[in-house]
């Protein structure tokens, strides 16, 4: 068979999700078994991926598009692979938690290394049921007589790839190749909407937006989950690719509209918000299942699939972070149940007549177009009408008002910055793609209100909705370049998606004006004019940001090795007390998940607290490690402190944090563990 441009560039764009997906179905149930070993994932999970990618871009069609050339394939190519190149050669180190990467991190060493969950105390190893003892840490919930890491386990068992082929390193540098293949995989899904020759400038404008070169330098959930969602959409786009009765017998559409629901439903595997996502899914199904489409069932079949081992992941395994995410969690499992409903209503409702025929309302098309404007004007007036306050965190008010202080600016810290959120749009992809973007979704919802481009209804609903209720409420807070994370899953994409497609119109309608006039070679030259001003406004502010903000230099370098360190100078027989409350948090995942030494903290120590417990873990016959932040810490403690050791010490560059302006220069990261092993009581 000829390997054509348009079959290559569908094909390879919808791998990343399909092989990721195979990995993730078989091994998230490994890990519930408690088996997630090398040897299992190479017998179990590589026949997996390689069946699953040998068999399935035999289901995916050509690219609808007539005679694609092979040049948008190799700038795609190129921009995928640049990208990888330069977040690996960028990396950053980020191992001790003072934020998500690092929480990611252990997480992955943890199941990498033992291959089950939650994490043993090993109280017995230290000094039993000692009151001065803790267990819990940041990331790392207490329940019980176990350890339960923070966030989901998507991400978790695909950097344990990484992590089994190449240690430390190698999982961090697992998320720059996950970034690039979302870059790819956005490119596909370009490639479909708007037309392959335009996936590259769409390519290169999500490689350049800082977001995305961030999220991609360290262990975020975020480039996994990018790649799941848009590649859902990719494979649902090929799946209702060709109509399908709903009486008919099975076919690849039912095969591929299968795929894309169990891709887009584990996207809540790695990120629990993505329930919120793929609401609109659910009444996409309501819609086909109207007008007797064949893939309806599959779609809804997989997403099922998908959602449940999400929903596993998340009550079984991260059940105590749930619960800290309950006040927004609870409304958003009853704004689920309320779509099921309402879909559930109105398809039984609809069924005997069809869908309503709102292209004969001759006005409905243009409010559309014209509500989705004002929306997006709503959101640009919002900070000046609608400035909103309420963290409900003491914590997050602090750490708001300290960032206002450094940048000058009223001590607020109530304040979320939530209004700001379309400017943040604004700052990393310019204001020329937002408002290409607001025009674009607003002539793509009036099509489709005029039922035309049918193509575009399931990424519109998706998107748009996305792109709404994370605008309105981004929930994260609120300093960059932490918070540009909200917008990287989807929003960026969407924007840039939605501003390509509107340029790609643009051109057309000049060429079509060209054609059917008369003029010379000023006015002939109109379309490419306007094609290449265009880009230089989605590429030129874009860039620009990136090269001011915070992407020249590697964040927590030296942290790697200086772990390596401090864990090959530990006793075989260590039990590990942290003394410091200050240190607890951010050490003590790092002492037990990747040095693999029992690991407890002492709240408040004092030299009889210490004395008792350093005596019970010898009378286990094990050697006790004293760790803190600092060596007076250890001579307030212990007589032994003229004996300690820092074994872990580091200076390093980290992200600034930000307010009102992008992201720019860099603060300082010190990181220092002090340990000590105390003599035998006499």
């Amino acid at each position: 068979m000829r390997l054509l441009p348009g079959r290559f560039l569908a094909r390879v764009t919808a791998l990343p999700a399909i092989a990721l997906s195979a990995w993730l179905l078989v091994a998230f149930p490994l890990l519930v078994a408690g088996w997630f070993t090398p040897l299992l994932g190479l017998l179990l999970g590589a026949p997996a991926v390689l069946v699953a990618c040998a068999l399935s871009p035999r289901l995916i069609p050509d690219l609808d598009e007539d005679h694609p050339s092979w040049w948008p394939v190799v700038a795609v190519l190129l921009i995928t692979v640049a990208f990888a190149v330069v977040q690996i050669a960028y990396h950053a180190e980020a191992l001790v938690i003072r934020r998500d990467p690092a929480s990611y991190a252990m997480y992955t060493s943890w199941i990498a290394e033992n291959g089950f969950l939650p994490i043993p105390q090993q109280r017995e190893l230290i000094a039993g049921d000692d009151p001065a003892l803790g267990y819990q840490s940041l990331a790392h919930y207490e329940r019980d007589d176990v350890i339960w890491p923070q966030f989901m386990a998507g991400a978790p068992l695909v950097l344990s790839i990484g992590y089994w082929l190449g240690g430390l390193d190698g999982m961090l540098v697992t998320t720059p190749i996950l970034g690039a293949l979302g870059v790819l995989t956005f490119a596909g899904l370009t490639a479909r909407l708007v037309g392959a020759r335009w996936a590259p400038l769409a390519a290169l404008v999500l490689a350049i937006c800082l977001p995305q070169q961030w999220v991609s330098r360290f262990t975020y959930s975020e480039p996994l989950a990018q790649i799941l969602l848009l590649g859902g959409l990719v494979i649902a786009f090929d799946a209702l690719s060709r109509r399908r009765s709903l009486t008919g017998g099975w076919s690849t559409g039912h095969t591929l509209a299968a795929i894309a629901g169990v891709v887009l439903g584990l996207g809540v595997l790695v990120r629990i918000d993505a329930i919120r996502d793929l609401l609109p899914v659910i009444g996409f199904v309501g819609v086909f299942l109207v007008a007797r489409r064949g893939q309806a069932l599959p779609l809804l079949g997989g997403l099922v699939v998908g959602v449940g081992y999400g929903l596993v992941a998340g009550y079984g395994y991260s059940l105590p972070y749930l619960e800290y995410l309950a006040d927004s969690m609870n409304p958003l499992l009853l704004i689920g149940f309320a779509v099921i409903f309402l879909t559930v209503v109105l398809t039984a409702a609809l069924w005997r007549y069809g869908l309503p025929h709102t292209e004969r309302v001759r006005w409905l098309p243009n409010a559309v177009g014209l509500l989705a404007i004002l929306v997006m004007a709503g959101f640009a007036i919002r900070p000046w009408l609608w400035p909103d306050y309420g963290h409900g965190s003491d914590f997050t008010d602090q750490w708001v008002a300290a960032v206002q202080q450094t940048e000058g600016l009223p001590i607020e810290g109530s304040r979320t910055y939530y209004d700001m959120s379309l400017y943040w749009v604004g700052w990393y992809v310019g204001l020329g793609t937002v408002l290409f973007a607001v025009l674009g979704v607003a002539l793509v919802l009036r099509r489709l209100a005029q039922r035309r481009d049918p193509q575009w209804l399931l990424p519109a609903m998706l998107l748009v909705w996305t792109v709404a209720t994370i605008l309105l409420r981004p929930a994260i807070t609120p300093d960059h370049p932490w918070a540009s994370r909200r917008l990287i899953v989807l929003v960026i994409p969407a924007f840039i998606l939605f501003a390509v497609w509107f340029l790609a119109w643009l051109t057309r309608y000049c060429e079509r004006s060209v054609r059917h006039g008369r003029g010379g070679p000023l006015v002939r030259s109109l379309p490419t004019v306007v094609a290449a001003g265009a880009a230089v406004a989605l590429l030129g502010p874009t860039l620009v940001t990136s090269a001011a903000g915070i992407m020249g230099y590697r964040q927590d370098v030296g942290t790697v090795a200086a772990t390596e360190r401090l864990c090959a100078s530990l006793p075989e027989d260590a039990s590990v007390i942290v003394v410091d409350s200050g240190m607890a948090g951010a050490y003590m995942p790092l002492i037990r998940n990747v040095c693999g030494a029992p690991t407890a903290s002492m709240d408040q120590p004092d030299e009889e607290s210490v004395d008792r417990v350093v005596a019970a873990v010898y009378e286990r016959d094990r050697t006790p490690v004293l760790a803190a932040p600092e060596w007076h810490v250890l001579e307030e403690t212990t007589d032994d402190a003229e004996e300690a050791e820092r074994e872990f010490h580091v200076i390093a560059d980290m992200d600034p944090s930000t307010l009102m302006k992008p992201p720019t220069g860099s603060w300082d990261f010190h990181g220092s563990v002090w340990t000590v092993v105390p003599s035998p009581p006499e």
